[in-house]
């Protein structure tokens, strides 16, 4: 696994902002969902409007990766962007849709998003790619006190030494946690 950052949430802002303002509200709407789903970009690429219940605030979905089941709870910061999508886009049919010429009715290439992600980290002075968002919303809940088998449930890793491994929790973090609190 390559190590990328997990931006806290000023970077978060800042990203988003970035992403605006250099490369398009496309690449920012992915952003935002993205970090507030806490979805691999495979799964949230292809995503579809009527994979979306609104008025539930959920969606259901079979991992790509993982072929497992998942039922999201979509928060308003995710429904605010979807549905602004929606309403400037009537006619599309995936949440993420191209509309250039050469991939029209197709939804955003996870190549796309990976090498505009990596601009927009450097421009920052972060190591950010599409793992990123995913990682920062699970870095977050742990930052926050979550616990660690509920957020390998968010994030649908089979076991915590999965999650663990994947927010960067080291054994030597592990260990100093001893010397910081002696009671």
């Amino acid at each position: 696994m390559n190590a990328v950052d997990a931006a806290n949430k000023a970077e978060i802002a800042m990203m988003n902002a970035v992403l605006a303002d250099n490369f398009g509200q496309l690449y920012a709407d992915i952003w935002k969902v993205c970090v507030n789903l806490s979805l691999r970009i495979s799964d949230l690429l292809t995503l579809k409007y009527a994979d979306l219940n609104l008025g539930e605030r959920s969606l259901k979905l079979t991992e790509a990766k993982t072929g497992k089941l998942k039922t999201i709870r979509l928060n308003f910061a995710a429904i605010l962007v979807i549905v602004r999508r929606q309403q400037e886009n009537p006619a599309d049919t995936w949440l993420f849709q191209v509309h250039s010429n050469r991939a029209k009715d197709k939804p955003v290439s996870w190549v796309s998003v990976s090498r505009v992600f990596k601009d927009a980290g450097e421009l920052l002075g972060l190591t950010i790619n599409t793992q990123s968002m995913r990682k920062s919303s699970g870095m977050d809940m742990y930052k926050d006190g979550v616990p660690v088998e509920k957020i390998a449930k968010v994030l649908n890793h089979s076991n915590t030494t999965s999650t663990l491994r994947y927010l960067g929790i080291t054994q030597e973090e592990v260990l100093k946690t001893y010397d910081d609190y002696e009671l």
